[in-house]
């Protein structure tokens, strides 16, 4: 067992037997993909009775970015509330034990969509709007709780989470200029538009920060049975949260381009203004400014993207296989659904 990624098999095994002791080791590892890198594995032990560990990736990583004791205080704090999670089982604060932070949750029997195939596989047509539903009812949900309540007021800054995150991706498409060879003068323009029209912010929220059916474990019965990858959750906006979900689902809305083989791409799911439409009436939001933030996320997504291109055209990550132009494309793609976001407020 001494080729599990990450994990010193016996030392973990040992911690585990003192920390969980409903287990019953040795046991067997069977990686998890997904999850932003982080080295996550099914555990199976003697009696059959499974659990997931979970730690950051190899590596240097940047001083905020994997953070396990993070998504351990999400966790513990949602496990009563309404949104669904897995279940809390042992934190390791100790890295001397396999080398870094690590958590042992409960295991969801549930699969993420990634795909359109994977959306074929696992959610038949006729149950594609109950979970849609089900996926943004647990936002709703999530948005309804008051951070201070549920342990978490000290999650981050509470103040204009809209302005920092501008500044920050606004920072990392500048850095990125020169070493992607490539500017475009709308990254300037909308982000001068978005800060000289910043709506009044609400009060803070706990913000996922990246929900979508990727990072929702969907159960059985096709509804969400857990949200996963709490790692980026802070406090903020929900509307700026509500956005990012939402652009991932289609609008008929006549030559918007949507992605083929994205998992809400099969037929049978309700539109984005549907969703906005019931995420409004669960949570009486006032979703006037909707548009302000799909175009904030889409030029969030073009920052995002830009910066990974520059670090292949820097050479800092292999290029093996990776479809430069359609990064490029990406990138154009996002400025123009933000600029048709944005003209139609």
């Amino acid at each position: 067992m001494s080729d599990i990624a990450g994990y010193t098999v016996d030392a973990v095994q040992a911690w585990l037997s003192d920390h969980a002791a409903f287990l019953t080791p040795p046991f067997t590892w069977t990686r998890l993909e997904g999850g932003h890198s982080n080295l996550t594995y099914l555990l199976t032990d003697q009696s059959g009775q499974t659990v997931v560990i979970r730690r950051p990736p190899l590596g240097t990583l940047l001083p905020k970015a994997h953070d396990m004791a993070r998504e351990w205080a999400l966790l513990q704090a949602l496990e009563a509330s309404p949104v669904p999670v897995a279940r809390p089982i042992a934190f390791c604060a100790d890295p001397a034990v396999t080398g870094a932070h690590f958590y042992v949750m409960g295991h969801v029997d549930g699969a993420p969509l990634y795909t359109s195939a994977d959306t074929e596989r696992l959610a038949p047509l006729p149950t594609r709007q109950g979970l849609a539903h089900s996926f943004i009812d647990v936002l709703a949900d999530l948005h309804a709780l008051d951070p201070d309540q549920v342990g978490l007021g000290e999650l981050g800054r509470k103040e204009g989470y809209i302005a920092r995150q501008i500044k920050t991706w606004y920072r990392s498409w500048t850095a990125s200029v020169g070493p992607a060879q490539l500017d475009d003068p709308r990254a300037h323009e909308l982000r001068d538009y978005l800060l000289a029209h910043l709506p009044d912010q609400g009060p803070a929220r706990i913000v996922h920060g990246d929900y979508g059916l990727h990072n929702c474990l969907i159960g059985p019965d096709q509804t969400v049975a857990a949200v996963v990858d709490w790692e980026i959750s802070t406090l903020g906006d929900p509307l700026a949260d509500l956005a990012y979900a939402l652009n991932q689902w289609p609008e008929q809305v006549a030559g918007e381009d949507t992605l083929p083989h994205s998992p809400t791409s099969p037929p049978g799911f309700p539109s984005r203004h549907d969703l906005a439409r019931r995420y409004g009436q669960r949570t009486g939001r006032d979703l006037s400014h909707l548009d302000y933030y799909l175009g904030f996320n889409r030029w969030k997504s073009a920052c995002i993207v830009h910066g990974v291109y520059a670090r292949y055209m820097e050479g800092k990550k292999s290029t093996d296989g990776v479809d430069l132009p359609a990064l490029r494309h990406s990138i154009d793609r996002s400025l123009t659904q933000a600029q048709d976001a944005l003209n139609r407020l």
